[in-house]
């Protein structure tokens, strides 16, 4: 297949975001968070390709696991993903670009129901709030 110079940047950016989205849920499973579920935002909106909600068992959780994805794209040269929430760790969003990864207190996952906002199945267990 002959690639335009229009084509390898598509490719190589998909790339990137399917390596990112790896990582992030590599981390949250090492990190035993519970109910994961990925969102495909590609063709929904700009804001990212990929939209992962997951949630901690305590504030402590919530932040251990924000902590432990941003150290790791550091260390694989994602560079420094936007982070807002982790002082109160209740719902700490990373915005790393082509993926965002919210992660929430399982009370506070339910009071915001994100998976219903973007049409995604909630994982059995989890009540709207």
């Amino acid at each position: 297949m002959i690639r335009t110079p229009v084509q390898a940047p598509v490719e190589a950016g998909q790339a990137r975001s399917d390596d990112l989205k790896a990582l992030a849920l590599e981390c949250l499973d090492d990190m035993k968070a519970e109910e994961t579920i990925a969102i495909d935002l590609a063709g929904k909106t700009s804001l990212a390709d990929t939209m992962i909600i997951t949630s901690g068992r305590s504030q402590r959780h919530v932040g251990s696991i924000a902590d432990k994805i941003v150290q790791e794209m550091k260390n694989r040269g994602f560079g420094n993903a936007r982070v807002e929430g982790l002082p109160a760790c209740d719902w700490v969003l990373i915005d790393a670009g082509d993926v965002l990864v919210h992660i929430f207190r399982p009370e506070v996952r339910g009071f915001y129901n994100l998976e219903k906002m973007w049409g995604a199945d909630r994982p059995v267990g989890i009540a709207a709030g």
